[in-house]
């Protein structure tokens, strides 16, 4: 079966403007961190940032590769104006999970038709899956050694 190249296209735009969301976000959330243990997490949600662009462009060069058009939206952005550490990390819980889902479509739709894609896509699957984990580690309490409920919703 030949690869769908519309489909992939429209998937890698979503999955562009999912990560040009991250950016915006995790440049927010970077700006909303308060406390003593403010310094290294600033610095952790500005590399996330800074990751998501990276990201955003490699999903766009995959669209142009493609004969496609890079999209100019911007994905959702969750604001709830909570701006507890913890509440801040649930929400990029969500967000990983929602990229996550987005890119195991894209695993889907290129599963043996193309091999590029598809490592491209195992690639990104496995980068999310690691955010997962660490931000669930992020959320227990020192001692806590159970993987939260969020995180196991892969």
């Amino acid at each position: 079966m030949a690869l769908n190249t519309k489909k992939v296209i429209n998937q890698l735009n979503r999955i562009l403007e999912c990560e040009l969301a991250g950016v915006v976000r995790y440049t927010h959330y970077s700006m909303m961190i308060f406390g003593y243990s403010r310094i290294p997490i600033v610095k952790w949600f500005q590399d996330e940032a800074t990751e998501s662009l990276a990201h955003a462009q490699q999903a766009g060069e995959m669209v142009t590769r493609l004969g496609g058009h890079p999209s100019l939206a911007i994905g959702p952005l969750l604001e709830t104006h909570e701006h507890d550490i913890g509440q801040i990390l649930r929400e990029t819980l969500q967000a990983e999970h929602t990229a996550l889902a987005l890119y195991n479509e894209l695993l889907k739709l290129v599963a043996g038709k193309s091999v590029a894609l598809e490592e491209y896509a195992r690639d990104l699957i496995s980068q999310e899956e690691a955010h997962i984990d660490e931000i669930d580690k992020m959320l227990r309490k020192p001692g806590e050694t159970a993987i939260s409920k969020e995180a196991r919703d892969l």
